[in-house]
C-alpha cells in the first residue's frame, strides 16, 4: 500500500478563514483526520491493506456473512474462551467468502454518518422536514436507524445512521470545501431518512406512527443549526509510525489464550474488530462489502507507545489516527481506548518535559509504570477492576505488559506457586532491560499451567528473593507478608523492587 503525503496547497486557512501559527516544544495530533501529522510531513496511510501484506484474514476487499456456528475448530476454541471473558457479549461468528478480488487492497474506508440526537418530548422538539433534494429511492436503499435503539436519558435517542457509503471517500484528504460538501450530503441524508421513516408507505404503518413521535432535539447543537459539529469519520488517515498495530495484535497468539503482549503498551483494546461497509456490493448472502464484525475472533490487545510515534519526528504524538492497518484500526477506534491513548499521550508529554527530552525519547518503563499507577488500563485483566485503588492493581497492570500472565485472568487472590515465583523473579530482574521480550515470559508462565505449582510460603519465598538479582534492592524481603502469599502480594512486592530510582513505585 502506498504511503501518502499532503498534496501541495491542500491546507490553507481554516473553514472560517483564519490561519494560526503555533510554536511549542512538542505537539499531539488528536484530530479525527490526522491533519497535523500530514501537515508536518509524516508518512501515513489511507484505504485498506491487502491480505498478503500482513496476513490478516479479513484484510482488503472482503465479503463476510454471519454464521451461528464456528466455521473452524480454531474459531470454536476462540469462541469458548471469549465466552469466559467479561466483555460485551455478542452471538455468532464471521465467515469470509471466496469472492472475486477477495483480499485485494484499495483506497476505500468504512462509512461515515452524523450521530444525531432526537427526542419524543414535544416541548423540546423541532419538526422533521422533507429535504429539498429528497430522492426517495436513494434514501429507501440506505441502512436506516432502528426504532428505540440507543436510547438516552431525557427522552432522547442517538441516531447512528444512515451511511452514504462511497461518498465519504474523499473526506480524509479533502479540502475544507470538499469536507463541508460531504458533511452537508450526510446531513441531508439523515433528514431524508427520518422523513422516509415517518411518511413512506413502504414503512409499516405502526412503525411510521411510532417514528412520527420523534423529532430533532431543540437543545442539541443549538448553536450549529441543531446538527453535530463534526461528522463521525470512523476512519481517515492512519499514521505510518514506528509500530503498526494489525489484526494479529487483537487475536490469539499461536498456542496461547491471549493476544500478543507489548512491554511498551499505553492502552488496551477491548472492542471487537468492527468495520462498517466500505461499499454497497454484496456477494451471495454476505453483508455489504467490507462490513466485518469479528465478535468471537477478537481479543483484548495492547497498543504500544510506538504506534503513536511518527518515524520522521520525535516531538509529535498522534493520538487518534495511530499507526495501524485498516483491520487493526477497528478495535482501537472506540472511545474507551482513545481516552486511554489520550491520557497516555498527556503523561508522555509531561514526562518528556520533566526529563528534558523529546516525547520519542521518554523512558518507556517509567511511562508504563506511571500509567499503571494512575489507573490507565494498559493490560486487560478479566478478574481485576482497574478503577480499584488497591496498591496491587497497578502492579498487575504493569506486569501484564511484561508477560506475567499467560491469559487474561490474573487470579490475584490465589496462593503464589513456587514455580510461578521463580519465573516471575527471573523476569522481574530483566524488566528494565531495553531488549526484554515479554512474550518469552508469557510462554514460560503458560508452560507452568500443565504442571502442579504448589503454593510457596513466606520463608521459602524469602529464600528465593535472597538468591535473586533483586536481593540487593531496598525492601527485598517479604517480612510483612502473611504466611499465605498471594499472587497479588508478590506482584506488589516486585513492583516496588523494580521501580527505577527516579520513579519510585
Amino acid at each position: 500500500m502506498p504511503e501518502h503525503r499532503p498534496p501541495a496547497g491542500l491546507f490553507g486557512p481554516g473553514p472560517g478563514g483564519e490561519q494560526v501559527t503555533v510554536y511549542a516544544d512538542a505537539f499531539a495530533d488528536a484530530s479525527y483526520e490526522g491533519d497535523l501529522m500530514a501537515l508536518a510531513g509524516c508518512a501515513y496511510r489511507t484505504g485498506r491493506e491487502s491480505q498478503l501484506e500482513h496476513g490478516e484474514p479479513s484484510a482488503g476487499r472482503v465479503f463476510v456473512r454471519p454464521v451461528a456456528d464456528p466455521p473452524t475448530p480454531e474459531a470454536a476454541r476462540a469462541g469458548e474462551l471469549h465466552d469466559r471473558l467479561r466483555l460485551r457479549p455478542f452471538p455468532g461468528y464471521a465467515e469470509v467468502l471466496d469472492a472475486p478480488g477477495t483480499g485485494d487492497g484499495d483506497h476505500r474506508v468504512q462509512g461515515y454518518n452524523l450521530r444525531m440526537m432526537i427526542t419524543d418530548d414535544p416541548g423540546n422538539q423541532l419538526p422533521v422536514r422533507r429535504p429539498v433534494d429528497y430522492d426517495r429511492d436513494r434514501i429507501a436503499a440506505l441502512e436506516h436507524p432502528g426504532l428505540m435503539e440507543n436510547l438516552m436519558p431525557n427522552r432522547k435517542m442517538r441516531v447512528n445512521r444512515p451511511q452514504l457509503v462511497g461518498e465519504h471517500i474523499g473526506y480524509a484528504e479533502g479540502s475544507w470545501a470538499e469536507r463541508q460538501r460531504i458533511i452537508d450530503a450526510h446531513w441531508r441524508a439523515l433528514q431524508g431518512c427520518l422523513h422516509f421513516l415517518r411518511t413512506d408507505p413502504a414503512v409499516a404503518g405502526e412503525t411510521r406512527r411510532r417514528w412520527q413521535a420523534w423529532g430533532l432535539a431543540a437543545d442539541e447543537f443549538a448553536d450549529n443549526g441543531n446538527r453535530p459539529y463534526e461528522i463521525y469519520a470512523r476512519e481517515t488517515r492512519r499514521l505510518d509510525g514506528r509500530y503498526r498495530f494489525t489484526a494479529h495484535d487483537a487475536m490469539l497468539a499461536p498456542g496461547l489464550e491471549r493476544a500478543p503482549v507489548h512491554s511498551t503498551a499505553v492502552a488496551a483494546t477491548e472492542w471487537y474488530i468492527d468495520s462498517h461497509a466500505c461499499s454497497f456490493e454484496r456477494y451471495g448472502d454476505s453483508r455489504h462489502e467490507g462490513k466485518v464484525i469479528l465478535h468471537m475472533e477478537t481479543f483484548p490487545g495492547m497498543v504500544p507507545y510506538e504506534a503513536l510515534l511518527p518515524r520522521e519526528l520525535d516531538n509529535l504524538l498522534v493520538v487518534n489516527c495511530v499507526s495501524s492497518t485498516h483491520v487493526g484500526w477497528n478495535t482501537i477506534r472506540l472511545e474507551p481506548t482513545w481516552m486511554n491513548i489520550g491520557e497516555a499521550a498527556g503523561w508522555a508529554l509531561a514526562l518528556a518535559r520533566d526529563a528534558g527530552v523529546a516525547p520519542a525519547d521518554v523512558d518507556r518503563q517509567h511511562l508504563v509504570r506511571t500509567l499503571a499507577r494512575t489507573g490507565v488500563m494498559v493490560s486487560f485483566c478479566n478478574d481485576v477492576d482497574v478503577a480499584s485503588r488497591e496498591a496491587w492493581v497497578a502492579a498487575v497492570q504493569y506486569f501484564g505488559t511484561r508477560g506475567f500472565f499467560a491469559g487474561y485472568d490474573v487470579r490475584p487472590d490465589d496462593p503464589l506457586g513456587r514455580r510461578t515465583a521463580e519465573v516471575w523473579l527471573q523476569a522481574a530482574a530483566r524488566v528494565g532491560s531495553p531488549d526484554y521480550e515479554p512474550m518469552r515470559t508469557v510462554h514460560a508462565v503458560h508452560d507452568l499451567a500443565a504442571d502442579t505449582d504448589e503454593p510457596i510460603d513466606r520463608a521459602a519465598l524469602e529464600t528465593l528473593l535472597a538468591r535473586s538479582p533483586l536481593a540487593g534492592k531496598p525492601g527485598a524481603r517479604v517480612l510483612r507478608a502473611p504466611e499465605r502469599v498471594t499472587r497479588a502480594d508478590f506482584c506488589r512486592l516486585l513492583f516496588a523492587l523494580t521501580a527505577p530510582t527516579r520513579a519510585a513505585g
